[in-house]
């Protein structure tokens, strides 16, 4: 880290200000953040490099310090390090102190880092997510399903409120109607939402009894959601307002259903077409002739031409799934025909069989031509 130029790091000048530094900070552990990467140890690395450098260059004593010595002058004890004048004990520590988020991870409150203002409490409802399973017909079509599940609600005796009727709240006395408290270490010094009253600045006299002054209840949520035609394993439908309520009368989250298809004894999805295999006789496969086969709506006919070979695919446009975001448009539905060979004959077929390879010269040299010149060379 110590080689490394925190200015540069921090994608500013050395003349940039201290507001041009906040700004460029958050941009770039918005960036590195970890939540943000998963796994990536090197968007990890960075992440812990842009907080230092933050840490110095916000502080007017430190960066007068930086300015004249280099990152030498927070080594072996100077300026007390990374953790000495600041107190942090990590980057992350940083991000949370500045982002305002207690919990730590990407849905802190940015406070008065970047508004300058007290922060503003983010009240709405946590969201729910939910599988439910599909057929494949159902999933190519459409389906009307009815779902049930559990939510936290606004509680029904307080409305939400979390007081008792007729209670009043009262100013935090704990930010003394700020919403906001200042975290002091050494020469830093930060702003973030007031634990105890949850940024709003007040608290509530006499708690809700059924509540118990959350302002929320445990309900039980019945609804009815068309799910459209095209959805596959993975989609995921939101319903806006269909999560839970947020505290202190917030807006209720989302929310998202996520498709599951259950595999099908038939047919095989890729994307939005269909892979069917047929077998089919090897007198049909010889001789050609016409044969019926499935679809997820009807029955269609394909012509099987003679010397059909194992393997041939044939294609049936428009018979596949339908586009998601364009239901009128479908896929195909891609026709594998395998040739079955019986594995058991009795004495009046063989002897038919048989006389059957002789007038083809099969009884003689029983692999194909093609292969046979190219088998030559191996066997001269």
């Amino acid at each position: 880290m110590a080689s490394e130029d925190f200015y540069e790091l921090l994608g500013v000048t050395k003349s940039a200000t201290a507001d041009d530094i906040k700004k460029a900070y958050r941009k770039m552990a918005m960036k590195y953040h970890p939540d943000r990467n998963p796994g990536n140890k090197e968007a990890e690395e960075m992440f812990k490099k842009v907080s230092h450098a933050y840490e110095v260059l916000s502080d007017p004593q430190k960066r007068s310090a930086y300015d004249q010595y280099g990152a030498a002058a927070f080594e072996n004890g100077g300026m007390g390090g990374m953790g000495g004048m600041g107190g942090f004990r990590n980057a992350e520590d940083i991000f949370r102190e500045f982002f305002g988020g207690a919990g730590g991870g990407m849905g802190g409150i940015f406070g008065s880092m970047f508004g300058g203002g007290g922060a503003t409490p983010d009240n709405s409802g946590n969201d729910i997510q939910i599988r439910i399973e599909l057929t494949l017909e159902e999933a190519a079509s459409g389906v009307e399903r009815t779902i049930k599940y559990k939510r936290h609600g606004r509680c029904k005796t307080c409305g939400g409120s979390g007081a008792e009727k007729g209670s009043s709240t009262k100013t935090c006395p704990t930010c003394h109607g700020q919403g906001t408290v200042t975290r002091s270490s050494g020469f830093f010094s930060v702003r973030q939402s007031c634990p105890r009253c949850g940024g709003t600045g007040k608290v509530i006299e006499k708690p809700c009894k059924v509540c118990k002054g959350t302002g929320l209840e445990l309900e039980e949520q019945i609804i009815k959601k068309q799910i459209p035609a095209g959805v596959d394993n993975g989609t995921r439908l939101r319903i806006a307002g269909g999560g839970e309520a947020g505290p202190n009368g917030g807006e209720y989250g989302d929310l998202y259903v996520l498709v599951s298809v259950k595999e099908h004894e038939l047919f095989e999805r890729d994307g939005n077409d269909l892979i069917l295999e047929v077998p089919i006789k090897f007198t049909l496969a010889a001789l050609g002739g016409k044969i019926k086969v499935p679809t997820l709506k009807r029955k269609a006919e394909i012509n099987v031409p003679a010397g059909t070979q194992s393997g041939t695919v044939m294609r049936l446009r428009g018979m596949g799934v339908p586009y998601l975001r364009s239901p009128s448009t479908s896929g195909d539905l891609y026709v594998k025909l395998i040739v079955d060979v019986p594995k058991k004959m009795n004495k009046e077929q063989k002897e038919k069989l048989q006389d059957f390879a002789k007038a083809c010269g099969d009884d003689v040299e029983p692999v194909a031509e093609g292969w046979r010149e190219k088998f030559k060379n191996f066997f001269e």
